[in-house]
Parts: structure tokens; sequence; C-alpha cells
């Protein structure tokens, strides 16, 4: 596998980095040890660093060797709310945090480019390294964007890449349009009226009205929308009452909603609140639904993507790259930056496990540190690939 020689000389060097982060996690926007320990290597390879951006986000700034464009890779840096129960001489050493999802390594491979490409310099323009906190469910993209992101470090363009355990090691899957779905979540509120669970004649029973709302709920997207457009629409929680023998006043019961087109998600959003108010109505209650919507679409630029699949191409061969792969209904926040700048988002397959104790968000996930090389080459390859290589 044609990754750059002097990357993969720094595999077990990398490991050691993303071992000490995986032994440290911190949630969302309290990656304070996190940031510091990537800002003091990038200022130790002499890469300009300013802190601060969507509060512990972070950018390294370089410069190659002649005038040209710009480019912006990035990394984010959060761990998930989770108890680790893997066996590990680096397992997490704060209860219930752990690195689940893999951003100790995107985080590592980022700073392996940003040490090749220190050292080398040998590219047109400037690269901008962009370490990224709350990628799980706060959308630090969205705040480091808030606070000034592309005005301060302009680009012409953005990458990022996620580790993909159900892909096999090596592999690189990339498409244009939809990588990842958007991720809405929703509440809805039934009101009815309690009384004893004996006399059920005396009460207009919440519980009844919300098990005809999630079944209807489900005949949404078989019904009404395209069967050539995908959507998910998931009841996740339901609650209501206390005891065995009285009906409850309420029910409450939320969950998310998955979609990879806009009309289909407006259209998801509208047909929800008549359903739900409608079936209410019918059965003598009432209903309130509570729509918010969160990361949008992640949509790769036709353009970028047939660049990085190039790219990608270059590292790991040509038939390992798995181009116009299906999305999934997982979200991410890099989404917010595409919609900001060109760009593109690829998966790195780490293993080929499909489910189970190696799939990401599972307490015994573990990056697989043989990866390391070939995201941190794939990283400084576009840089080098995109701006052109100083002469």
């Amino acid at each position: 596998m044609p990754v750059i020689n002097s990357i993969a000389a720094m595999r077990d060097e990398m490991a050691e980095w993303r071992q000490d982060i995986h032994a440290h996690p911190e949630l969302a926007f309290e990656e304070v040890r996190t940031a510091a320990l990537v800002a003091e290597k990038l200022e130790s390879w002499g890469i300009k660093v300013t802190r601060g951006l969507g509060k512990t986000g972070l950018v390294g700034t370089l410069e190659g060797k002649q005038p040209g464009g710009s480019i912006g890779l990035r990394a984010d840096m959060d761990a998930l709310p989770m108890q680790e129960l893997n066996d590990l001489p680096y397992k997490s050493k704060h209860e219930g945090k752990m690195h689940a999802c893999g951003h100790d390594g995107h985080t590592t491979m980022l700073l392996g480019a940003a040490k090749y490409l220190a050292e080398n310099r040998n590219f047109k323009g400037t690269v901008h390294f962009i370490f990224q906190p709350a990628e799980e469910g706060y959308a630090g993209a969205k705040a480091m964007i808030k606070d000034g992101l592309f005005e301060r470090f302009p680009v012409d363009e953005v990458y990022g890449l996620h580790n993909a355990p159900h892909m096999e090691f090596g592999k690189v899957g990339v498409a244009a349009g939809p990588m990842m779905a958007a991720a809405d979540t929703f509440d809805i509120e039934v009101q009815g009226r309690g009384g004893h669970g004996a006399f059920p004649q005396t009460s207009v029973d919440p519980v009844l009205i919300g098990s005809h709302i999630v079944t209807a709920l489900q005949s949404i997207i078989s019904r009404n929308a395209d069967p050539q457009k995908s959507g998910v629409i998931s009841v996740t929680r339901f609650f209501g009452g206390q005891a065995f023998n009285v009906i409850p006043d309420t029910v409450l019961m939320g969950g998310t909603v998955r979609t990879f087109d806009p009309k289909v998600q407006d259209m998801i959003i509208e047909r929800m609140e008549q359903i739900a108010t409608g079936i209410a109505t019918a059965m003598g209650g009432s209903a309130e639904v509570r729509y918010r919507r969160g990361y949008p679409v992640t949509i790769n630029h036709a353009e970028n993507a047939e660049y990085a699949a190039a790219v990608a191409a270059s590292v790991v061969g040509q038939e390992s790259v798995l181009r116009n792969i299906q999305p999934v209904m997982g979200a991410e926040d890099f989404s917010y930056m595409l919609n900001e700048k060109p760009g593109c988002y690829i998966w790195l397959g780490q293993g080929g496990q499909v489910g189970g104790e190696g799939a990401l968000h599972h307490p015994r996930y573990n990056f697989n540190d043989d990866a390391l090389p070939i995201g941190a080459s794939f990283f400084a390859s576009l840089v080098e690939q995109r701006l052109g290589r100083a002469a």
C-alpha cells in the first residue's frame, strides 16, 4: 500500500499519540487537554496555532514554499458519554467517557499529516488544520463557523474523513452528493384525561392515542415519500404514567428523523403535525409536536469528490477506492462546513467489522492504529496534489 514512506515510519509514534488521547477522552466543548496536546505538537513543528474557535477548537496554519491556493483539513476531537469495556493498557481513565467513534484516530491522522507537511513544506499556498470540538450532537463545526472560521482562515475547499469499521481495511468510500443524512429530533406530547385503570370509559387515554400515533407515523415514509427517496422515522422513547392502575393525563414520546432530501424532510414535518393532532383530536385529546432540525445532509461536491477519489487512489490503489458508495442514515456536522465551502467527506475502512463489538459507538470499539498512516497520507497528499508541489 503506497502510503508516504516518512509517514509510514511514524506509525508507532502516531499510535502513541492516539492511545494517549484515547486514555484521556473529553466530551463536547470540554476538549481542553486534547486541544492543548494538539497545539503543543503543532507549535513544536513550526505551525502557527490559533485557539478558541468554537470554545475548544483550534486551527493550525502552515504556509508552503510558494504562494498558491488554500485548503482546509478537518478532524474532530470529542469523545462520547459511554463507559469503556475494553481491557486495554490505554483504556479510558475517565468514568463514563470513551472514544467510541474514533475521533482519537481522526485527530492523530491529521497531526501525522501536519508533521509531515511541516517537515517538507513541498507545496504551494496555505493549509489550515482544523481541529474541531463537539461533533457528537453539539454542532462544534457550526460553533467554529460562527466564530469566523472561514473568514479568519479562508479556504478554497475543505476535506474530512471518518473511519469505517464496517469496510475492509484500507478501502476508501467516496461519492458525489449525499454521504450522510440530515438528523432531526422531535417530541410529541399527548394530552388526555386521566382516571382509574378499571374505568377507562371515564377517561381519555393518552397511552392509546399515543400508540395510534406511533403506528400512523410509520405510514409517512411508505405512503407519502417517493420510494426512490430514503427516509427514516423512529420513535425511540415513550413515557406515560407511573402506576399500574392509573390512566395518566399525558404521554410524551420522541425520536429521530433522517432524510437526504429537504423536500422529504419538509413533507415529514407537515405530515407528522397532521397525523398527531388529527388522531388526538379524533380520540378526544390533543397533541403538540415539537420538531427540531439538527445536522443538515452531508453533501459532497461532485468535483471535490472526484479529487478526493483520485488522491485516495494514489495512496491505497485504484482497486481500493469504492466510488458511488451508498450513503448512510448516520449524521455528521462536517455538513455545516460543506454548506459553506466546496469539499468532500470520505470513509476509511479499518477492518470489515459489521456491527457487534467493533462497531462505532459500541463500548468495546477501538480504532485500528494500522490505519493511521493511510489517513495521514491521504490528508498530506490532498495538500500536495490539490495545491501543487513547490518548484
